[in-house]
């Protein structure tokens, strides 16, 4: 009897010792990114890590996978809305499916400058207001936004400069209004992800390609690439996503270090991706790339080119379309 009651009783020891242990466990927040670890985007969930881990005081635990070794860039939406995984990054243009206005931002020189994404990026603005809004319905709450920088033209062997240098080459792109730019010129759009354009460069799967200046030195696409155009075409924003019922399970007080923490970062990056940009520019120059700038009479050309994207956009994106589109006007004035 007493062999027996001692197994109980340490058997009841070590239950409540795996309660206790429970208990006391931080929470999770896996994160999966597809850019590589020493991309600025990368560095900044680093930063965002390091808050939420002091301010919580270990009871927050985050968990950073880079460079797509859990999700590729278009899974992260539905893996993360899913419950999959806790938290994803994604390129904006990865909701277009379910939400076609997301593609304002890809849009052929709209945004187009620093100032304006900024201001159509800040929080509480209409653009940004809508468009997270509608990202919301799908399972996901947008926590920061992440500054990837303007858009360029990679090229092998020959410059991009005008449409019609583009005419019957094979474009890496990332999303379909970037597909539909390229169709304008007269090229073959092909969408091919972060993860996977440098192999697609190297191995002559496409002759020109489309990327932001960070990515060009992080993923040393100056390897594989003659040219870089600086066409500053279209805006690149990545949005940092967490699962909305995972977020509704966090408590208050944790809820609070999260966003406080996101404000923060989202802060820090968007204020120094001028600084991001010339520094990868001068990497490309340094490594031998060829760099050309367009003259205004060239953009012009190129805006021309494009007008039956921004009709078409109109057509896809409806009534949040038009809207954002008018929010984007205002923001001009």
């Amino acid at each position: 009897m007493k062999k027996i009651l001692y197994a109980l009783l340490i058997t009841n020891l070590m239950f409540l010792g795996a309660l206790a242990s429970d208990a006391d466990a931080a929470k999770k927040l896996r994160i999966t990114i597809q850019v590589p670890l020493k991309n600025h985007l990368t560095q900044n969930l680093l930063e965002f890590k390091k808050e939420v881990e002091a301010e919580s005081k270990g009871e927050l635990e985050v968990e950073i996978y880079h460079s797509a070794q859990l999700y590729k860039d278009k899974e992260v939406p539905r893996a993360v809305g899913s419950g999959a995984i806790e938290m994803g990054v994604a390129s904006l243009t990865r909701f277009s499916g379910a939400i076609p206005a997301v593609e304002l931002f890809y849009l052929p020189f709209v945004l187009n400058s620093e100032e304006l994404v900024k201001k159509a990026t800040a929080p509480g603005s209409k653009v940004r207001t809508l468009i997270e809004d509608e990202i919301q319905k799908t399972g996901s709450r947008v926590l920061w936004w992440q500054a990837y920088g303007m858009a360029q033209v990679l090229s092998n062997g020959d410059v991009i400069a005008v449409p019609e240098d583009m005419d019957g080459k094979k474009v890496r792109v990332f999303g379909k209004t970037l597909g539909k730019f390229v169709e304008s010129a007269g090229g073959v759009p092909t969408l091919i992800s972060g993860s996977e354009q440098f192999l697609a460069y190297q191995r002559g799967i496409v002759d020109a390609g489309m990327t932001g200046l960070s990515g060009v030195k992080s993923r040393k696409l100056y390897q594989v690439m003659d040219w870089l155009t600086l066409t500053n075409h279209s805006d690149i924003e990545f949005v940092v996503l967490i699962n909305e019922k995972f977020w509704e399970g966090l408590t208050s007080e944790e809820q609070v270090i999260i966003t406080t923490a996101a404000q923060k970062v989202e802060v820090a990056l968007r204020d120094r991706i001028s600084e991001v940009e010339a520094d990868a520019l001068a990497t490309a120059r340094k490594e031998g790339m060829k760099v050309r700038e367009l003259s205004p009479e060239e953009v012009i050309l190129w805006q021309e080119t494009v007008t039956p994207v921004i009709e078409s956009y109109k057509k896809d994106a409806g009534e949040t379309g038009v809207q954002l589109l008018m929010a984007v006007d205002e923001l001009k004035k």
